[in-house]
């Protein structure tokens, strides 16, 4: 089935019920229009190395590109297929910016349900002003509100995603670790379980990059990697620390003006905390953006991504770094009902090794 076929197939599951009354008619078709436009835009990744007019750093990344992408399939045992083996230059920072959104005393996200995808903890949209706009509603409506510029996503083995201009130029460990990401998607995808989708990714690209950076880095990229890993998993202690105590604190009986009071104070000490972690970085500031309007939706962001993440680390432990024996048990999880997924991940890994740090 080409890729058109199954846009068509997509935008008639999509109409069908806006027709029926559904209220979300202009969103629908901006992510139609948007995918459109996405797909027009690819070219061959080969095709593009054989132009002339290609200037040659854009040649040497594509051609590594193309090498990282073979290794997907044939060491990480992720799709062989056409993903990413294309490249679209959108003429734009990002692909599509995500909308966040949580209620003024909670770190829980506020979720949006879709025809194909079910459930998620975000609304996307392909031009800046319109998540813009959407986000302005929210905050009229009292919420917490984020806006995140994401550099690429996947259609989850619909389409043939490309390579695309707002990540090309990413550093290889940041470049190979967001393609092995977005395969992932293609293996396993819960329909209505964002947290359990995206903290798989996530663990997959850390072991891909692992393995990349090991059999066709040097010695510094490996440095870079290994800084880069020692960042993420700091800051992702900084922030599962502060979401749980503001979790501890919203479930307090203060009045709303003292529970104001206590939010922002709380999230004055994480501002004050990152800062030392930038000390200790030497000043990186990779993930300041985060800080620019640091409220609960920043959180309820970074928890969809990265939640279970240490748990599905353990996991791959667990099968002494099968990575098919890994995808086997993952997949046979997806099969039970939410609740079930989040006890067995709990509990299937020896004690032993879910002391490991990851």
């Amino acid at each position: 089935m080409t890729d058109m076929r199954r846009l068509l197939i997509i935008c008639m599951a999509a109409v069908v019920p806006l027709l029926a009354g559904c209220s979300n008619i202009g969103y629908y078709l901006q992510s139609i229009n948007g995918e459109l436009k996405l797909l027009h835009a690819r070219r061959p990744i080969a095709e593009v190395i054989a132009d002339p007019a290609t200037p040659p750093p854009l040649k040497a990344r594509l051609e590594r590109v193309l090498a990282i992408r073979d290794f997907a399939s044939r060491e990480l045992q992720l799709p062989d297929n056409l993903s990413y083996r294309s490249y679209a230059d959108l003429r734009r920072p990002f692909v599509v910016w995500n909308v966040f959104a949580a209620a003024e005393f909670s770190v829980k996200p506020k979720e949006w349900c879709f025809v194909v995808v079910g459930c998620v903890g975000y609304r996307g949209y392909f031009a800046q002003a319109a998540a813009e706009a959407h986000a302005r509603e929210l905050r009229g409506e009292g919420l917490d509100v984020f806006v995140s510029g994401v550099p690429a996503y996947s259609t989850l083995g619909w389409f043939d995603d490309p390579v695309l201009n707002t990540f090309i130029n990413y550093p290889e460990y940041a470049l190979s670790r967001l393609i092995f990401h977005e395969l992932a998607h293609q293996i396993v995808y819960v329909k209505g379980d964002t947290g359990f989708n995206e903290s798989f990714a996530a663990a997959v690209e850390t072991e891909g990059v692992r393995r990349w950076t090991a059999r066709n880095g040097d010695d510094k990229l490996r440095a870079e990697f290994e800084r880069s890993r020692q960042r993420r998993t700091q800051f992702r202690a900084l922030l599962f620390d502060y979401r749980e105590r503001l979790a501890v604190l919203y479930g307090l009986p203060i009045a709303p003006d003292e529970m104001r009071i206590r939010k922002a104070q709380t999230f004055s000490d994480m501002r004050r905390d990152y800062g030392l972690l930038k000390s200790q970085w030497g000043g990186f500031a990779g993930y300041d953006r985060f800080f620019e309007h640091l409220n609960n939706a920043n959180l309820a962001s970074f928890a969809i991504y990265s939640g279970l993440v240490p748990q599905f680390q353990q996991l791959i432990a667990k099968h002494n770094g099968n990575l098919a024996a890994f995808y086997a048990e993952v997949k046979e999880l997806a099969t039970l009902g939410k609740a079930a997924r989040a006890s067995r991940l709990k509990t299937t890994v020896a004690p032993a090794r879910r002391e490991q740090a990851n």
